[in-house]
């Protein structure tokens, strides 16, 4: 692996496991073995690794979130995004442990996160719900459905800060993100239509606790 993606990655899973705030390039540069002038040839400071690990986020959200173009959406997608959805948080939670902080540290990330969530996440969520809505899946009303989206993605997008919040004495663990499944499952089971009872409940078996 070159020393330019080495720093991306060691970097993410150091702000993973201690947060991003009491990293500096100095620990990142030990922690790799390399000197803090090698480093400074690939990142001029911290924020440009933080800039580079959202566009890695990014890129993940963009390829496992897009609605099909060549089908419809069946019921079963729903599964299949809560998994990418929350196994993007896992790989890249430090981002939003202080996430209004972070966006203030960095004008760039701000500015590209801000338009990220505004062109990509938000459309895509509003499609995605309209369609489960169009095929009978969810009994959501036009007026619901933005809404509804937007609260299954806040706790999408926050569960594993909200679990470190709450229980600071329990490891955050890939678990903690089936429990996060759960929690949209529940939010979105009583606009379960009835014929797709056995299919909601296929689904929620999925995540449930060993």
């Amino acid at each position: 692996m070159k020393t330019y993606d080495r720093i991306v990655q060691e970097s993410l899973q150091l702000f993973n496991e201690h947060g991003e705030r009491p990293i500096t390039t100095n620990h990142i540069a030990a922690h790799l073995g390399i000197s803090p002038g090698n480093l400074y040839y690939h990142f001029r400071n911290k924020e440009e690794i933080v800039y580079q690990i959202f566009r890695l986020y990014q890129e993940y959200m963009r390829e496992h979130l897009s609605v099909p173009e060549n089908r419809a959406l069946q019921a079963e997608d729903l599964g299949q995004y809560l998994d990418a959805a929350f196994t993007a948080m896992w790989q890249y939670r430090f981002l939003f442990y202080d996430l209004p902080g972070l966006l203030s540290r960095n004008p760039q990330l701000q500015s590209d996160y801000q338009a990220f969530v505004k062109n990509d996440i938000a459309p895509v969520l509003a499609r995605a719900f309209s369609e489960f809505a169009s095929i009978g899946f969810l009994s959501v009303k036009l007026g619901e459905i933005q809404p509804l989206a937007t609260t299954a993605w806040l706790i999408v997008k926050f569960w594993f800060t909200f679990q470190q919040t709450v229980r600071p004495d329990i490891p955050l663990t890939e678990e903690t993100g089936k429990q996060g499944v759960r929690q949209v499952l529940a939010l979105l089971k009583p606009y379960v239509q009835p014929e797709y009872a056995t299919t909601f409940e296929k689904i929620e078996a999925r995540y449930r606790p060993s």
